[in-house]
């Protein structure tokens, strides 16, 4: 048995160790056991992680793979045989490369008419799945909310955002083992000014420093640029006037930053007023920040960063924080708004939320 699964006839092992009265036999199941893990064989030792296993290779017989290959800073050859070796023993793969001046988004739109053929409405057993940064991820979710169709996701990018936000591995392997378990999560998907997006909007702070991170920042520096580029903003930023209408209420404000989160992980500190965004309450998070100078700036910045590590309100009087299914912002002159990393002008934002429209595969929440 050993010998088979070194040579990748076997998909996975399940073995339930015996209590210790009987386990005389586990001189024969060691052998298996490390068999497995020299071959990143997925492993399941009690009944609980075998039934997710079985039932992760049931629904994911066909997985349709968009790959970025100019995501991350990897080699994206090596990064795509990493996937195809731990993929393919249980997945029927297609595989789709992003292209210059190609959305993800209809790559994705014609894989969904391509399964809706093969399987029905209900998507059948397949899954899409996304290899990139946020951005490829983003794309293709917004094609596929709504739909019955699961999102996979292994991320490659830079921050990794939304991967971080609902748990999932950011390391090729363990991300590839989390479609293996096959756990589906339904999460939300927020509409900005007719874009679909599932992280966050911001205007001020927050799109000031996306948009100082440029891609040639971000391939010197990783996950660094953000940090570099928001002690830039902070010096820069100027504060703006706006009209927020709220459950009704009109809320006049002079801000430096307006953040509103579908998901974000605890890294997105301008998102983190309640410490911690939930991805699937049909809610939006809302931060206003009006600090009056540079000190308070940062006093604002520190006291969401606190809020995120300790998963509380935060009550610094510089900030004001809602929860609301929608929210309307009217700016006194326009403004650059980021959405989902995308950056453009408005003077008018609307944000709504489709409550739990994707499906994704995701680890099991734990509980806080």
């Amino acid at each position: 048995m050993a010998a088979k699964i070194l040579q990748g006839e076997i998909s996975a092992l399940i073995h339930f160790p015996a209590p210790p009265e009987v386990q005389a036999n586990s001189v024969l199941t060691e052998p298996l056991i490390r068999a497995a893990l020299l071959n990143d064989l997925p492993i399941a030792l009690n009944p609980a992680s075998a039934t997710g296993l079985l039932q992760g290779i049931k629904r994911s017989r066909r997985g349709y793979l968009i790959f970025n290959p100019i995501s991350g800073q990897g080699d994206p050859d090596i990064e795509l045989a990493e996937i195809r070796r731990y993929l393919e023993p249980q997945f029927m793969l297609q595989i789709w490369k992003t292209q210059p001046g190609l959305d993800p988004a209809e790559q994705a739109e014609d894989l969904i008419k391509e399964i809706n053929a093969f399987d029905g409405e209900d998507g059948g057993d397949s899954i899409i799945i996304a290899s990139g940064g946020d951005g490829t991820v983003g794309a293709v979710a917004s094609a596929i909310q709504g739909s019955d169709i699961p999102l996979g996701i292994i991320p490659r990018g830079t921050a990794n955002a939304f991967s971080v936000a609902l748990g999932i591995p950011t390391g090729l392997k363990a991300a590839c083992t989390n479609l293996l378990l096959g756990n589906l999560r339904q999460v939300d998907v927020a509409i900005c000014n007719n874009k679909p997006m599932i992280l966050l909007a911001g205007l001020g702070f927050e799109a000031g420093m996306v948009d100082k991170a440029n891609r040639k920042l971000k391939n010197i520096l990783g996950p660094m640029a953000y940090i570099f580029s928001g002690a830039r903003q902070i010096v820069d930023q100027k504060p703006f006037q706006a009209t927020l209408q709220i459950d009704g209420k009109d809320y006049r404000v002079d801000a430096s930053a307006i953040t509103i989160a579908n998901a974000a992980p605890a890294t997105s500190v301008m998102a983190q007023g309640f410490g911690k965004v939930i991805p699937d309450d049909g809610l939006l998070d809302i931060i206003v920040a009006s600090p009056k100078d540079t000190i308070s700036g940062l006093s604002v910045l520190s006291s969401l960063a606190w809020s995120a590590v300790m998963s509380s309100n935060s009550n610094n009087n510089d900030l004001a924080c809602f929860r609301a299914d929608q929210i309307k912002i009217e700016l006194n002159e326009s403004q650059k708004l980021v959405i989902d990393g995308e950056i453009l002008d408005a003077q008018h934002v609307m944000v709504t939320v489709n409550s739990r429209a994707l499906q994704v595969v995701a680890p099991i929440p734990l509980k806080s």
